[in-house]
């Protein structure tokens, strides 16, 4: 039995506490205070919108590709992940491979356009040749929908962690933490907007990627740098066996499960197209070249980071006991905290779970940005104050935004406690790519897209969504769903992302070919110049 699985049998109540928890609050305050130095100093050069939304579009190709890598590691990616390996194996790196390769059509179909076309938001892109004011309260809608379920699983992340650390096991202890952690990130948004959220991510994603490849090489050490003895430790120790190297352990059991990896795939390749707090991250450069540099740097950063996931992952199953990880706080998602306590002791703990806290916060305070814009930007200064409303008024209506919506996340984490944060991401990709992708892509490459199209895309595709991830098996009916004593699961599978996608592409093609009138062809051959070339693109869109 391992250190972590003794200390978990001393309570009667399997509560658990890994490390010293003053040494790992120490360095927990540590990065806190570090992080916050570098916010306050951002806010100092924080006077205008372009400055909260955009950074003042001062950061080079490679510190941006830093920050998109810092913005889309999550704890779905760290903990998320590394949990599912190791506990259901190949499978689990599908989460892995289905999110890198999403990069693939970032970098191909949407960074240089999207930065070339827009201003500060996805709906800047979306409404430039289209009618404003509906299409930015559909997108507006669309990015605070997908922001705040990209939130739940962060949040719910975080107290896992937190309550891991310094042995809080209790729901209520773990909803303070939560509760504290959602504070923190509001502070951190509201005094340093884009350019003190981009530092925070830099930071989080240096130490990220340095201290799970610091734990890769440790992990493999162990094993002679011979990565089939290790799958092979882990099959030993895996109660499932040699079934554990091979498909099946989660989405190969049946006809449903099957569907259900198809489902996933689709929306991870998809869904990270249209994330809007990565979108965002493409206005934050000042020129196409710095966005194509952003992408390609931050796939070389993504993918070396996923394939340390896969040696973190059979890591945590060789030197871990099944019970070990399932009954910490947090479940599954604990188990790369318990290998580094296992590896490293106290010391390498604190640093593993400074460094997942600060993944943490770094992701949901990009999140907490983009809505902020969104709301501040396209709905209370485009279309309420029908874009009348000056820097500073638009500034004010964003830092309201980040309170409501950090309030929000703290809500939905506490809610979503106990749940697996990479499949709770996977559903946030699913409903992303549902309501934004057709919608992007339809409006950079079709003249014939109208606003009717536009409409029916992203209601049609937010709405299914998000109804079949209601009365699916996620919400009812399973020992994993948010209430499994009641079964009112229509749709059988867990990802929407099989139907209410195809269905997005399928209503904003049918809106469009059924419009009585055709949008404006100046402003579509103005758009399509723009995209194309960057002519203009630091020039605000006219309306």
């Amino acid at each position: 039995m391992t250190t972590a699985a003794v200390i978990l049998a001393e309570e009667e109540t399997l509560s658990t506490e890994v490390g010293s928890p003053w040494a790992n609050i120490g360095i927990f305050l540590l990065f806190v205070c570090v992080t916050l130095y570098f916010v306050i100093r951002a806010s100092r050069n924080t006077k205008t919108a372009a400055d909260f939304y955009a950074g003042g579009r001062g950061f080079s190709g490679t510190q941006n590709g830093t920050a998109i890598a810092g913005d889309f590691l999550s704890a779905a990616s760290f903990l998320g992940v590394v949990g599912a390996i190791a506990i259901y194996g190949y499978d689990g790196f599908l989460y892995s491979i289905g999110f890198l390769v999403g990069w693939l059509v970032a970098l191909l179909l949407v960074a240089e356009l999207m930065r070339n076309t827009g201003k500060f938001t996805m709906a800047d892109v979306l409404s430039f040749r289209l009618k404003q004011r509906p299409v930015r309260i559909a997108a507006a809608i669309s990015t605070l929908c997908v922001c705040v379920f990209y939130l739940l699983p962060q949040m719910s992340g975080a107290g896992g962690l937190v309550a891991l650390l310094i042995g809080v096991d209790s729901w209520i202890g773990q909803s303070l933490v939560i509760a504290v952690v959602g504070s923190l990130m509001i502070v951190y948004v509201f005094i340093g907007g884009m350019k003190g959220t981009t530092w925070v991510q830099i930071i989080k994603a240096t130490m990220l990627i340095l201290g799970a490849g610091a734990m890769t090489v440790w992990v493999l050490a162990l094993s002679g740098f011979n990565f089939s003895a290790l799958l092979g430790d882990a099959a030993d120790r895996h109660p499932a066996g040699d079934a554990v190297l091979e498909p099946g352990m989660q989405y190969g059991l049946d006809f449903y499960t099957q569907m259900d990896f198809v489902s996933l795939g689709i929306a991870l390749v998809l869904g990270t197209a249209a994330l809007p707090h990565v979108l965002i991250r493409f206005y934050t450069v000042p020129t196409a070249k710095d966005a194509r540099k952003s992408v390609v740097f931050a796939i070389v950063l993504i993918g070396a980071f996923y394939l340390f996931t896969l040696v973190l992952g059979y890591g945590a199953a060789a030197l871990l006991d099944q019970e070990t990880i399932l009954s910490a706080p947090g479940g599954q998602n604990a188990a790369a905290p318990l290998l580094a306590y296992e590896l490293g002791g106290t010391l390498l703990l604190g640093v593993i779970a400074a460094v997942a806290f600060a993944t943490i916060l770094a992701v949901v305070a990009g999140l907490t940005i983009t809505a902020s814009a969104s709301f501040a930007h396209d709905v209370y200064g485009e279309v309420i104050k029908k874009g009348k409303l000056d820097s500073k008024g638009e500034m004010r209506a964003g830092r309201y935004t980040v309170i409501v919506v950090g309030i929000l996340a703290i809500l939905g984490g506490i809610g979503a406690q106990g749940q697996n944060v990479a499949f709770l991401v996977a559903l946030a990709f699913a409903v992303a790519a549902s309501a934004n992708l057709p919608t992007i892509l339809y409006s950079l490459f079709w003249r014939r897209f109208t606003t009717r199209g536009a409409l029916w895309s992203m209601y049609g595709g937010l709405s299914s969504a998000l109804l079949l991830i209601f009365f699916s098996p996620v919400v009812w009916g399973s020992e994993e769903s948010f209430f499994p004593d009641v079964d009112l699961a229509l749709y059988p599978l867990t990802n929407p992302g099989l139907v209410s996608i195809p269905l997005a592409f399928l209503l904003g093609w049918l809106g469009s070919i059924t419009s009585a009138d055709d949008e404006d062809p100046v402003k579509q051959a103005e758009m399509e110049v723009r995209s194309m070339t960057g002519v203009g693109a630091e020039k605000p869109v006219q309306h």
